[in-house]
């Protein structure tokens, strides 16, 4: 099953409203700490609702921890510095969509050393999506494809 990798959350709605959509889709959530906020925000707990009961949610201590725990899947980090469209990429079954923080995406090292990279194309009068709208739209796209919508 498609999943969702949160690199070191910043803002607990944003965690809360992707964990909300993953549920409603069964996708798996995996949260690689430090998060820059408590699970137990109320922000967080707010937007999430009963949804953390439902969702498989995985932490991992780091981003190695969680690359160690999923050698299985392709790691595609989702990043407007790159040249490839989420639209242009064939997704596949076990694939985990890798979200940077909000604050500063991933670290230069981290970056380039996963070979899947994807951009949402945004308009040039724009920077960036939010993170938690991002994810949908690409779950939604590697679900498609893969015939669980």
């Amino acid at each position: 099953m498609i999943s969702i990798a949160l690199y070191k959350p910043d803002i607990p709605q944003n965690t809360a409203a992707i964990i909300r959509f993953a549920s409603c889709f069964g996708m798996k959530i995996h949260i690689i700490e430090p998060c820059s906020f408590s699970l137990d925000d109320k922000r967080f707990t707010r937007v999430a609702m009963d949804y953390m009961d439902i969702n498989h949610l995985h932490r991992y201590s780091d981003f190695k921890n969680f690359k160690d725990n999923n050698k299985k899947s392709r790691i595609i980090l989702l990043t407007t510095k790159s040249p490839i469209s989420y639209l242009d990429f064939k997704f596949k079954k076990n694939d985990i969509l890798l979200l940077g923080r909000e604050s500063k995406g991933v670290p230069k090292e981290l970056h380039s050393s996963l070979k899947y990279k994807l951009k949402i194309p945004i308009s040039k009068n724009t920077r960036s999506l939010n993170v938690a709208i991002s994810g949908a739209v690409a779950s939604a796209e590697a679900l498609r494809q893969n015939n669980f919508l």
